[in-house]
């Protein structure tokens, strides 16, 4: 080297001069070639990366890249000037020049060069900042200082023009450098990227600069501390970020695993058959690979980022070596204190740079990955079997997607400890040998003793965790039945018994916590206590080996520093090792879902015989799982193009499996069948979206105007417009919460004719409506004269007076079609349905079938109040549609347009989103929920266990003065062992505290929020989201069990801390307080400043989540409709948009952490600066070992500080969860259940019932739905209501129940006025049969008589009254069948039945059905009349029917129009009336007209 420079390299007196300074040939190599190799080195990749991207829409030449291109062509001309100086004076020169005068010119010409194409090729394409660049230009000017100094200090002792040549040019070359610096701050943004409308993301657009320090941020934290902010006010998600983009990504990676697995599997086959080998195969890849494989990317770079920061982790203690030294000799010059000084605040900017971008990393990959899992769970769901998805319920999977995503997001903060911990715990230990030699060996075996420890409690832990986790699906999967059974619970005063069955499951959860806290207590004092342990051991054998020895300040302060290092990867290897656990487990979970059976893509054909629209040959289907009995076998039928097909059966005969067969949602045995064109499908039961009425029709498609209104003139739905607050723009609730049942029919029939789809199957859908408006669908809508006449239609229904119309009829019996013909030719053979139809209301159907054909010949009257057609209606509808504020022809008008002017038709309020800092009764009902006496506990063992390491280091600090040995040190070991025994004793104690604290506040405020959702009234679930009561009781409740407590210890321990470390720093140094305090205000207002963003970024987080979950839970409900039409993309599109909008908030929080870290570290270095310079100004005043400590404690504070401050704001934001929870657990409840004023036991003993002018509203601000109710119901009458659609039917009902508090008037049972007694005393001698039948997953004992009040006898024999004996004795089990969530392994028909078996069970005085009989056929509707009038003779019955036959032979018949009673008689007086009811009756086909 000293030949390549001709002089020396190094000259070590340099080191001990009283001014720095460095050899000519040190500075223009060591200092010179570094930047230019990295460039170099760097430049392939980059030029490389950007090749790719070149592009000719990059064609501009903006100012920045001329400004960059003529400076570079500056530098490129003064090398080359150099290089030819050089050859000048080598020519003049009568001696050899050394050839570093010719190596540097020339490197940097070749280099200008190189940068000079780095910009073009940076410029095509469309490089807007480059972190190369700005690397090289910082390095060049880094190491440019010393000698441009150098420089600097020649030119002035200079005087030929000859020698000051070459040192202006380089001077000047690194004036521009630090130009060139400048430039690349700043990035190279075209000007019309700034100019656009649409909104962008500012961090696209940083430079690199810009995103180390997070600068492009800060508009959002200002704008978050001026106002609450909303989710407009967020930029949109990066495209690297979106949904889309990483499923995608995800979806190449699972199949190309697929295929590797399946050829590697195949491959190992041997001595088996290719197809065995093939089935073998059909195994998913590891998911845990294919989640590497696409996020492999931004894992490396994350574990770059940790790992160049584990390396300079161990700078400090070495320069804090050196400090120490020089606080104890005078002799070593000033300036080398100020340089470890200032390389100690250097090596901590250096450490978090490289820390927040290790963090910004692992945390933007744990969203990313959240996000991927989320939309494959999603995706599967789409395409899962009906076996699997009855197996997987909706509580499941959103425990899937609450919990153990939010564990997903959680895992790669830590998964780099992995590698992480070892490499620390080895480097320090390494370092420590050379601090105490061998010594070190007997910390080190302290330590391998606790290995086996902690494999222990690990294995005990993923014991309790995975107890844990299977607890919480069950809660999860009982809330979501509660919530989907929410009336029935209600009407059925069932909500204690429930209630109890939630807290057996919290309680076993809570046991299971506290089993995994109380381990975690003891991982916690082994790991906190394991540094304490190797230096205990460490100095204690160093000392007593050798006598002669004694421990000085620089071993002690250093090793000090070393064990603190080693204290992070030992303290946070219970979090990994609880993190890992849980992770593992959600991995297995998640892989079990994502395995599940899918449709069979080929199980439905798409090639029928010419002329016909469905063909089945010979086929069986069955319903998949365990059981491969088919449910449908020999199935032989052919569906002309265009013809209408009934099928009809018994209950359980096997209709609606039929229609599933056709769908391919059953798994195909034998033979095919083969559908040609695209499908409609209408279920018995109608799935309706929490979206406008008008987005239920359209279902996705375009609004074509003419279409839409024909559609829904011939569904009857016009009519209902009127009474809906903003017509078809009215939003309607979850699961059509906020319409009829018949108006949910009708809208679901309407979707799929808005379809134009080619085959229609129609589960029967007229089943919910009155005969009116059933008349008047078969005229304008299903039958020979309506929109589908053209279309292939395949019927399921109970009313056999539609069979003539139908041109096949198929008849099902127990899975088999028994005959297929006309309805004539089934009438003469005398099978099934001849008998069917030969009961009453049957043969006054087929009597009628003249009177129905002149229906057809006419149009049924479906009449608003003025009594005009359904054309003249909908003539003027359009009419006043087009003077109104939108118009229906042209242009559609915004979806937001229309509901302006739609606001009263907003049924789901938007989630209140509080603003504001949490109020600090939130954290009081909190530690009040912890209990005082063990919060302050807490609170003392954790100051207490601060002072305690206060005193250690003290102590030892008092070891390495006592030079001479003035306390033995037996003594010296013996206090240093009682206080570590003291502090593990204190970290024991405050972990078990805090535990049993964290563990009692999570079971009080589940219980509370749990007790008081069930006592919120009905309209409170119909105009909430049943996702965003799911979140509280999933992720909300997880944050209080998991996260709070943790939060709170770690807050703790980051505050006493704080208050520690500083009052040592300040004992130290007194100066230290004048920097401490202006520094403590900075870091508060930071905090108040910085948490107003983060707390509003957490609030729009979980606010956000809620989408996610009811998205999941109607899309589960809606597959059949959906997979029917194909829309499965559209609704995986939707998917994504909800998880964007999820992420967007996520991702902005993400960021604002980093934000606040790096300004918060950056800070927290001028504390370690100012201790440091503090120190060196002070030396000879102070000792070596109060300098060591004071720096110890100066390199904590920054941290301390740093995470007092994060985990505030962590530990508020997580309390946003409580919060959430106080919202619904204080939120108003209805009635009380139980009141002192009981009626008496035997109430009630007659039935009667008063309604003295009663009136009902739904809310104070709407209009009356009863009007003036005033009749009496006689003890055991039996009352028919009839009406209209609409007319308050069903309100009537509510009314009696008190679902609806009376707006005036009062009802009457047995002279008691039912306000004046609690709701329960009152619903339970109340019985009804609901329209729709709710059944509860678990076993069918639980689903009749879930207070266990009954008998097994008792149970049979109401079985055996509601016609389901015989079908339950065939079931597995008998009365512990196991029902499905739902009830989706029953049919419909069998689910009401049920239901009347409930009823039957109760024997009260007072019977409601309503709707009761609709899903069966009308033998069973028979019979179940039959059991009603023998069952419940002596009970009063009122019965809501649209098939009037039912109520017939009742007492008297009230007749409602309108929320008034028109008619009360009995059915012969008011059938000579000729009022309404002989309308209804007349259209229903009871009275024929002559």
């Amino acid at each position: 080297m000293d030949h390549l420079c001709g002089s020396s390299f190094w000259n070590a007196s340099l080191w001990d001069r009283p001014n720095p300074a460095l050899t000519i040939c040190f500075e223009q190599t060591v200092l010179t070639w570094p930047p230019i190799a990295f460039l170099w080195l760097c430049s392939p990749f980059l030029i490389t990366s950007l090749a790719r991207r070149v592009s000719p829409r990059n064609d501009c030449f903006s100012c920045h890249y001329m400004l960059r291109q003529i400076l570079t062509f500056v530098l490129l001309m003064l090398s080359v000037t150099v290089l030819a100086i050089a050859v000048l004076w080598d020519v003049e020169a009568e001696t050899i020049l050394p050839p570093l005068l010719y190596i540097n010119p020339a490197l940097y010409t070749a280099t200008w060069v190189l940068l000079l194409v780095i910009h073009e090729v940076g410029r095509r394409a469309g490089m807007k900042t480059s972190g190369v660049l700005f690397n090289f230009w910082f390095f060049s000017f880094l190491l440019g200082i010393f000698p441009c100094w150098t420089l600097i200090n020649k030119t002035m002792h200079l005087v030929k023009i000859r020698d000051l040549a070459p040192s202006f040019l380089s001077l000047t070359s690194y004036s521009i450098s630090i130009v060139m610096l400048l430039i690349s701050a700043f990035s190279d943004v075209p000007s019309d990227l700034h100019s656009g409308k649409e909104k962008k993301s500012p961090e696209a657009n940083a430079s690199f600069l810009n995103q180390l320090i997070f600068y492009w941020f800060d508009s959002m934290v200002f704008l978050g501390y001026r106002k609450p902010l909303k989710k407009h006010d967020l930029w949109p998600l990066r495209k690297k970020h979106r949904a889309e983009v990483l499923c995608g990504t995800f979806e190449q990676n699972m199949r190309l695993g697929s295929i590797e697995t399946t050829m590697s599997q195949l491959s190992g086959v041997k001595g088996k058959s290719f197809a065995q080998g093939r089935n073998k195969a059909k195994r998913l890849p590891s998911l845990l690979r294919v989640l590497l494989r696409t996020h492999r990317g931004t894992l490396l770079k994350s574990g770059l980022y940790k790992l160049f920061y584990d390396l300079l982790l161990f700078v400090s203690p070495q320069l804090l070596k050196l400090m120490i030294t020089f606080s104890e000799a005078p002799s070593i010059p000033q300036w080398r204190g100020f340089m470890y000084a200032v390389l100690l605040v250097g090596t901590g900017i250096v450490q978090t740079i490289l820390l927040q971008q290790y963090f910004l990393h692992c945390t933007a990959l744990g969203m990313d990955v959240r996000t991927t899992i989320i939309g494959a769970l999603y995706s599967k769901s789409l395409v899962m079997s009906s076996a699997a998805r009855r197996a997987s319920t909706v509580g499941e999977v959103v425990n899937l997607v609450s919990t153990d995503m939010q564990r997903f997001m959680d895992v790669p903060t830590y998964i780099h400890l992995f590698w992480s911990s070892p490499l620390q715990i080895v480097l320090s230990l390494v370092f420590l040998w050379v601090e105490l030699g061998p010594a070190v060996l007997a910390g080190l075996a302290a330590i391998v003793l606790l290995l086996p420890v902690n494999a222990l409690l690990t294995t005990k832990s993923r014991i309790y965790q995975l107890k844990n986790i299977d607890l919480k699906d069950k809660r999860l999967k009982m809330m979501n039945d509660i919530l989907n059974g929410i009336k029935t619970l209600k009407l059925y005063a069932w909500e204690p018994a429930f209630l109890q069955r939630v807290i057996d499951i919290r309680v076993e959860e809570v046991a299971a916590m506290s089993s995994s806290a109380d381990l975690c207590s003891i991982s916690i004092i082994i790991f906190a206590c394991a540094p304490f342990l190797l230096s205990m051991a460490s100095f204690g054998v160093s000392t007593l080996v050798n006598k002669n020895h004694f421990l000085n300040a620089q071993q002690v302060f250093t090793s000090i520093a070393l064990f603190n290092i080693l204290r992070f990867p030992m303290g946070r290897l219970p979090i990994l090792t609880s993190s890992l656990i849980q992770a593992s487990i959600s991995l297995q979970r998640v892989e079990e879902f994502l395995a599940n059976s899918e449709l069979d893509p080929c199980g439905v054909g798409s090639a029928p015989s010419e002329g016909l629209s469905v063909e089945f040959r010979e086929a069986s289907f069955c319903w998949g799982g365990d059981d491969d009995q088919p449910n449908l076998e020999g199935l032989d039928l052919k569906v002309k193009t265009g013809s209408l097909v009934a099928v009809v059966g018994k209950v359980c005969a096997g209709k609606s499996s039929l229609l599933f067969a056709m769908l391919g949602e059953m798994e195909r045995l034998h033979g095919s069948v083969d559908i040609w064109g695209s499908i409609a499908y209408v279920p018995q039961q109608a799935w309706i979206q929490n979206a406008s009425l008008r987005d239920n029709v359209l279902f996705g498609r375009i609004f074509e105007p003419n279409l839409y209104w024909r559609v829904l003139e011939a569904c009857a739905l016009l009519p209902d417009l009127d009474a809906l607050p903003a017509s078809d723009l009215t939003e309607i609730g979850e699961k059509g919460v906020n319409l009829s049942g018949g108006q949910k029919q009708r809208v679901s029939l309407a979707r799929a004719i808005y379809s134009q789809a080619d085959v229609y199957l129609l589960d029967d859908p007229l089943s919910a409506v009155d005969s009116q408006i059933g008349l008047h669908i078969l005229q304008q809508a299903l039958g020979p004269q309506g929109l589908l006449k053209d279309k292939t239609r395949v019927l399921v229904t109970h009313n056999v007076s539609l069979l003539p119309l139908a041109d096949q009829v198929a008849v099902l019996k127990a899975g088999q079609l028994s005959e297929v013909g006309t309805y004539e030719q089934l009438l003469l053979k005398d099978q099934d349905l001849l008998r069917a139809c030969c009961c009453p209301e049957a043969r006054n159907n087929v009597r009628s079938l003249e009177y129905l054909g002149a229906l057809f010949k006419t149009r049924v009257p479906v009449c608003p109040d003025n009594g005009g057609s359904m054309s003249a209606h909908l003539q003027g509808r359009r009419l006043s549609n087009m003077s109104g504020s939108y118009s229906w022809s042209g242009k559609e008008c915004s979806h937001e347009e229309a509901l302006d002017s739609s606001i009263g038709g907003t049924l789901i309020q938007r989630e209140l989103v509080e603003v504001g800092q949490v109020k600090w009764g939130v954290y009081k009902d909190y530690v009040q929920a912890m209990g005082c006496v063990l919060t302050l506990l807490t609170t003392i063992c954790m100051l207490s266990q601060n002072l305690v390491v206060l005193a250690q280091r003290m102590w030892l600090s008092d070891w390495t003065r006592d030079v001479l040995g003035n306390v033995e040190v037996g003594v010296r070991l013996g206090v240093y062992a009682a206080l570590g025994l003291a502090q593990g004793i204190l970290v024991l104690l405050s972990a078990m505290f805090l535990g049993r604290a964290g563990i009692r506040a999570a079971a009080k405020l589940h219980n509370r929020l749990l007790h008081n959702v069930l006592r919120l009234p009905l309209l409170f679930f119909d105009t909430t989201p049943a996702g965003r009561i799911t979140n509280r009781f999933s992720n909300d409740i997880d944050i209080i069990d998991e996260a709070i407590p943790t939060a709170v210890r770690l807050w703790l321990v980051c505050l006493f801390s704080v208050v520690v470390t500083v009052f040592a720093v300040t004992l130290a140094t007194p100066l230290f307080i004048v920097v401490v305090l202006p520094l403590s205000i900075f870091y508060h207002f930071v905090q108040r400043f910085y948490v107003a963003t983060l707390r509003q970024l957490r609030r729009l987080d979980s606010v956000s989540r809620s989408p996610i979950y009811s998205h999941f839970g109607e899309t589960l409900s809606g597959l059949p409709v959906i997979r029917a039409s194909g829309h499965s993309h559209r609704f995986l599109q939707q998917n994504f948009d909800i998880l964007n909008e999820n992420m967007l908030s996520i991702y902005m929080w993400i960021i604002s952490n980093r934000w606040l870290a790096i300004r918060l570290d950056l800070v927290g270095t001028l504390v370690v600066f100012f201790a440091t310079l503090f120190a060196v100004l002070s030396r000879g005043q102070l000792l070596g070992g109060i300098v060591g400590l004071s720096i110890t404690y100066a390199l904590n504070v920054t941290q301390t500080l740093n995470w007092l401050v994060r985990q505030t704001s962590e530990l508020e934001t997580n309390v946003i969860a409580v919060e959430r929870v106080d919202e619904y657990s204080h939120a108003e409840t209805e009635a009380q259940w139980v009141l002192e004023q009981r009626p008496p036991p035997e109430w009630p003993k007659y039935g009667n019932i008063v309604f003295e002018n009663y009136s009902l509203r739904y809310r104070p601000d709407l209009e009356l739905i009863l009007k003036d109710i005033t009749c009496s119901l006689l003890p055991a009458e039996k009352v028919g209501v009839v009406g209209r659609t609409g007319s308050g039917k069903s309100s009537l009902i509510n009314g009696l129940f008190r679902v609806l508090e009376a707006a005036r008037g009062r009802i009457l049972i047995d002279g008691i006025d039912i306000s004046s007694i609690g709701l329960h005393d009152l619903r339970n001698q109340l019985t009804i049969i609901p329209q729709e039948p709710v059944l509860f997953s678990g076993s069918l004992r639980l689903n009749l008589d879930p207070r266990g009040q009954h008998s097994s006898v008792e149970l049979w024999h109401a079985l055996e009254m509601a016609h389901l004996h015989h079908q339950v004795l065939e079931m597995p089990g008998g009365l512990d069948y196991p029902i499905s969530e739902g009830g989706e392994n029953l049919s419909v028909g069998q689910r009401q039945l049920v239901c009347l078996a409930r009823a039957l069970l109760r024997r009260s005085r007072i019977l409601v059905l309503d709707e009761a009989t609709a899903a069966v056929d009308l033998e069973t509707d028979r019979l179940i009349q039959q059991t009603i009038r023998s069952e419940f003779v002596t009970s009063t019955v009122i019965t809501i029917a649209h098939r009037l036959h039912t109520v017939l032979d009742y007492s008297r018949i009230m007749v409602l129009d309108h929320g008034r009673i028109v008619e009360f008689d009995s059915p012969r007086n008011l059938l000579r009336k000729r009022g309404l009811f002989y309308c209804l009756a007349q259209d229903a086909g009871i009275v024929v007209t002559p």
